[in-house]
């Protein structure tokens, strides 16, 4: 059954499934147009290019890389690893729901979209206002703290020579900037080159993989450990939390590179059949993430330094440590680090890639101040080139927060994970609450991952070891709340879309008022 929030749309038919979708028309703009929007942007990507593109937002050894000092602290071996298996399997559930959302709604709105077009009338543009923001700021703060980290590797490689190296906060900042300049020139300069750049972070990742995986395992410099070590030993003495509850926390490193997936909906409208390459994209690249990020950890397990010397590392990164530590040379670590770092560079690009399209698409539909500006697609370049350059702003000013403390980056990976797993949570429990099938788990665990995520990854703590995710997050909601009543209340109405209601689903007083007012008749159960 129909209804819709502003027009009516021709040539509707219901799916094999018994779910109403959007009519079938013989291309894919064909079927953008019925769903209220004109196709603005070149279909020029393939399912490769957008599995490549998830691939790289997640980053699997980068993003393990960065964030390993999360895992040692919070229990070592035994978090780091099972926690990858246990986080793995949980995303892999998570992105079968949402590519199963995503088949019957391709549109770069992503999770706002799915959000409206299946909630009942009374509800639905509060849902989407709520679920756009949260996938906005998880865009965001995924593309700031990938940058970030890069930086951050790349001066803490300079340690690999000279050990009382410590990069002042500046230093980072700067680096960073110059990361997010990169990226950002690559994104204008290099989009027509996408594809092959995408496809190429596959190569690159993979043969990454391999190389550090033999070459640690076959120098280890230091010896190796045993594999009781590598896959049972635990100790969470240096989180101060209680034993359990440090695994819980020592998740973050395993989410957080685990997010990206659902970021790549964001480029439904460059894809030809989005409908079966996008969610296709998405269940793939995240079961491949898992394969990889177990050939990537395992090793590194195998060679593992004292981890009381990684914690105490000056620089707040280990890995280049480790890696001179494994091949006996700063000439060999670095080596292995450079292939970290060109992952880093890929996931940069890719990040802000997506993070330019869900911009410029919830601007498209009126929910970001400034909207005429951000919703423009720039027909030189063929891109939302305003939406691209207020997302790097926007990083730009936020990494302002790392002079006032160091635990900046701790922060923005938390807020990208809080944010992007509750945006991927809202269209789900929606259609959980519509009787559209058994997502109790998902939910269960983005809800729990909210708090477990605000947590700081070791106490007591201090003004500068302090997590302030819980900040960052309700700084931002203050700014979507305060937009909401100045102008979104009157004004939102959400996307120009025909709304979905499951044909199992019991029309409430809310879906027959709207339908009466639209001149529309409900099926009756």
């Amino acid at each position: 059954m129909y209804t819709s929030h502003r027009e009516s749309f021709p040539e509707m038919n219901k799916a094999e499934s018994g779910n109403v979708v959007v009519g079938k028309q013989d291309s894919a703009a064909g079927r953008l147009a019925e769903m209220g929007y004109v196709q603005e942007l070149p279909r020029k990507l393939s399912m490769i290019t957008i599995l490549g593109l998830s691939f790289a937002i997640m980053a699997v050894p980068y993003g393990l890389s960065t964030t390993i000092l999360v895992g040692l602290t919070d229990g070592g071996p035994v978090t780091v690893l099972w926690g990858w298996v246990f986080v793995s399997i949980v995303s892999l559930c998570i992105a079968g729901s949402l590519s199963e959302i995503c088949s019957r709604f391709p549109t770069s709105g992503g999770p706002y979209f799915w959000a409206f077009s299946m909630s009942s009338p009374k509800y639905a543009t509060i849902a989407s206002w709520i679920t756009g923001w949260l996938s906005l700021v998880g865009n965001w703060t995924v593309t700031l703290s990938i940058n970030f980290g890069e930086a951050s590797l790349i001066l803490s490689a300079i340690s690999l020579w000279n050990e009382d190296f410590v990069p002042e906060a500046w230093h980072t900042l700067l680096g960073f900037w110059a990361v997010t300049l990169i990226c950002t020139l690559v994104n204008i300069f290099g989009n027509r080159w996408l594809n092959q750049l995408n496809t190429l972070c596959i190569y690159w990742t993979g043969a990454s993989v391999i190389i550090i995986l033999i070459t640690l395992l076959s120098m280890a410099h230091d010896g190796r450990r045993s594999g009781a070590y590598v896959f049972s030993h635990y100790d969470a003495t240096p989180s101060g939390w209680p034993s359990g509850w440090a695994w819980f926390v020592g998740l973050l490193q395993s989410a957080y590179v685990l997010t990206g997936y659902g970021m790549v909906a964001a480029l439904c409208e460059e894809v030809q059949n989005p409908e079966r390459e996008v969610p296709k994209a998405m269940v793939l690249s995240v079961a491949a993430a898992g394969v990889t990020g177990l050939l990537y950890l395992v090793p590194i397990l195998f060679v593992l330094p004292d981890i009381r010397m990684l914690l105490d590392v000056a620089t707040g990164q280990p890995i280049p440590l480790l890696f001179r530590t494994a091949t006996g040379s700063s000439a060999g670590g670095f080596g292995l680090l450079f292939l970290i770092l060109g992952i880093g560079f890929f996931g940069g690009v890719g990040a802000l890639t997506a993070a330019s399209r869900c911009t410029w698409s919830f601007a498209r539909d009126g929910a970001i101040p400034g909207s005429f500006l951000w919703k423009k697609v720039n027909k030189r370049f063929e891109i939302p080139l305003n939406a691209l350059l207020l997302s790097a702003t926007v990083d730009a000013l936020l990494a302002l927060i790392y002079l006032g403390s160091t635990a900046a980056f701790n922060a923005f990976t938390g807020v990208a994970t809080i944010t992007l797993g509750a945006s991927y949570a809202m269209p789900i429990l929606i259609s959980f609450l519509r009787s559209r099938g058994p997502n109790l788990i998902t939910i269960v665990w983005i809800a729990f991952s909210i708090v477990l995520f605000c947590m700081p990854t070791a106490v007591p703590v201090d003004p500068s070891t302090m997590n302030y995710a819980s900040v960052v997050f309700v700084g931002f909601a203050s700014i979507s709340a305060l937009w909401y009543v100045v102008w979104g209340r009157k004004h939102y109405k959400g996307p120009p879309t025909a709304r979905v209601i499951t044909s199992s689903s019991t029309p409430d007083e809310g879906d027959s008022a709207e339908a009466e007012k639209l001149g529309m008749a409900l099926p009756k159960n």
